[in-house]
């Protein structure tokens, strides 16, 4: 048996690094130090729902056939269509993304990742008014005071607790005893049972808790008994710990991203931890679930100039949130044609926008069976990022990080396909 040392986890936005797999036969048989979700992924890369041949699907059935015949049928959708998708790209390499952006250009397509319907009112409070940040290793050797708001890691990224509040940093030598933690959450999570302050804000209220904690931080008194459903000692409390941080750090999620107030929740957050500096230092980071989301954004906004969502049906880039959204696009039935790249719409879109899917010619970029991969006329199956091929990722604070190939596959890297899809549509639009 050989022990693969090193693996980056391609699950979490947390992308753990100290992965050590067990390979015996070509294949992951075990894991040390992954949580019980990497786990499974490492070894379970094969099995029944894994696709190992591409498929087009003929009068209602999958047929297998070649790589190239489902590439080159996949370029002429593509190459025809007059407002194609793109969507997905937050669960591969950062080198397929670049390609991505050519083949959006290429086509005049719309390309949008899993952002716009996460954390993409995070990216526009960041446009807005910036903020500040550090990296993970910071706040595991620095940081003494810990506030997650709106996100629940303990399910969502089941590592990220260990690793950085914990575990013993360099300034803080005893772990977790170094630390205060304060949970803001509707819900008695997981998370929130660890807590040493629990804010159990009302749902849709958090922009309301946080001006009242802004106001407070810059010396105004709270004149209600309670705001948001906690009670004003509560809240005190709560900014008193924050001001007195060494080191302080906000780790935001969807429960301000997806609420009411969306990326005005942010803007105020980042406005409170510009306020917290006036008295130490605070950050923030955001908790990006899938492991490339960060890298998607990073490389759209290199390559067009915005992070996602970006239009190229004028000849040039174009950024609307909100009308060229993946969603958006399905839900008024704009889109001719979709490819999905490493993501499942098909399990997570509007009933609306699943069911115009099933109208359009859907391409899927995907190695396992999914609801997206039920409704889709080419299945093209990848080599997974991280466990067959290598690859870049950015974890959620923007540090980019070069996934490890821990096993050897015939399939072709997602990079590679796009590529020759790519290739294919120029070929198609040179010879008309």
């Amino acid at each position: 048996m050989e022990y693969v040392k090193n693996v980056v986890c391609p699950f979490c936005g947390t992308l753990c690094d100290d992965i050590i797999c067990k390979v015996e036969n070509g294949k992951i048989v075990g894991t040390i130090n992954a949580c019980r979700i990497a786990h499974n992924k490492f070894v379970h890369t094969e099995g029944a729902t894994r696709y190992t041949k591409p498929l087009i699907r003929k009068n209602g059935e999958l047929v297998e056939v070649t790589y190239d015949e489902a590439i080159e049928k996949t370029a002429e959708i593509l190459a025809e269509a007059k407002r194609p998708l793109l969507y997905g790209w937050s669960s591969t390499e950062c080198e397929a993304h670049a390609v991505g952006m050519e083949l959006a250009e290429e086509t005049g397509a719309v390309i949008d990742n899993t952002a716009s319907v996460c954390h993409g009112p995070s990216v526009l409070a960041l446009q807005d008014v910036g903020y500040p940040t550090c990296t993970l290793g910071e706040v595991k050797n620095r940081a003494d005071v810990v506030v997650y708001w709106g996100c629940n890691p303990m399910h969502a990224h089941p590592r990220h607790i260990s690793r950085h509040v914990f575990s013993r940093g360099f300034f803080r030598d005893r772990g977790r005893p170094d630390r205060t933690v304060i949970v803001v959450d509707p819900r008695e999570t997981d998370t929130a049972k660890l807590a040493d302050i629990h804010l159990q804000v009302e749902f849709d209220r958090d922009y309301e808790l946080i001006d009242a904690m802004r106001a407070y931080l810059l010396g105004h008194e709270i004149l209600y008994d309670e705001v948001a459903g906690i009670p004003r000692e509560t809240i005190e409390e709560a900014v008193e710990i924050m001001k007195n941080a060494q080191f302080g750090i906000l780790f935001w999620g969807m429960g301000l991203t997806q609420s009411r107030g969306k990326h005005r929740n942010i803007d105020t957050a980042i406005m409170l931890t510009e306020d917290l500096n006036d008295f130490g230092k605070f950050n923030l980071i955001p908790m990006r679930g899938h492991y490339n989301v960060t890298g998607f954004n990073q490389v759209a906004s290199w390559e067009s100039g915005f992070p996602y969502c970006v239009d190229f049906s004028a000849g040039e880039p174009r950024y609307n949130p909100g009308e060229t959204g993946a969603n958006d696009l399905l839900q008024n039935r704009e889109a001719d044609a979709l490819m999905v790249i490493a993501s499942d719409p098909g399990a997570h879109f509007p009933q609306k926008a699943v069911e115009y899917m099933a109208e359009i010619p859907v391409i899927a970029i995907e190695p396992h069976r999914t609801p997206t991969t039920e409704l889709a006329d080419i299945i093209i199956p990848p080599a997974i990022v991280g466990l067959e091929v290598e690859g870049t990722a950015y974890r959620m604070e923007g540090v980019p990080i070069r996934m490890r190939k821990v096993v050897e596959t015939d399939l072709l890297p997602d990079k590679e396909i796009v590529e020759k899809i790519l290739e294919k549509v120029r070929e198609i639009k040179a010879s008309k």
